[in-house]
């Protein structure tokens, strides 16, 4: 099951994680993002503890959209290192964002 990362636990989960993190810049109610979430759940399975890959809920964590940015959802950054090295705005199909994590493991 895809993570939750939150305002108060980003720092420890992602930035500190010796792991690639994918993470889902979601809303309940984007239509994109729903439409994407299966995927997110499925990848998140396929790749346990391999990669991190979890979700924040934008309304509910405000903080971390100003941080990076966020102003289009989904938005699914992929942070290795505690730096974003790559990024995917929009819904895309699983094979794209497999590309992008097997490209970074």
């Amino acid at each position: 099951m895809a993570l939750e990362f939150t305002d108060s636990n980003f720092q420890t989960e992602v930035l500190t994680s010796d792991k690639l993190t994918v993470v889902d810049f979601w809303a309940e109610w984007c239509g994109p993002c729903r439409a994407i979430g299966p995927v997110i759940e499925d990848l998140s399975k396929d790749y346990a503890g391999k990669v991190n890959i979890g979700k924040v809920n934008v309304d509910q964590n405000p903080q971390l959209s100003i941080n990076y940015g966020i102003t289009s959802i989904p938005a699914i950054l992929f942070i290795k290192g505690g730096q974003v090295v790559d990024k995917q705005v929009g819904a895309a199909p699983r094979a794209l964002l497999e590309k992008k994590i097997q490209s970074h493991l």
